[in-house]
């Protein structure tokens, strides 16, 4: 696992953690849980890319 890919999962866990204390407090479907949670979305699928990326080019198969 690369430096970066460990950087990417610890902004994830620190933007859930985020995402999940704004929706207790200001709600799941305010303004600012949304934008916390499209840019989770961002970063999730940036993880994924690298995974999928990452093991085409080791040989694995998913």
């Amino acid at each position: 696992m690369t430096r970066n890919t460990v950087e990417l999962m610890s902004k994830i866990e620190k933007l859930r953690q985020e995402m999940a204390d704004v929706a207790l407090t200001k709600g799941i479907t305010s303004k600012e849980s949304l934008y916390i949670s499209q840019e989770l979305d961002r970063l999730l699928n940036d993880y994924e890319y690298r995974r999928k990326n990452t093991s085409a080019e080791q040989g694995e198969l998913w």
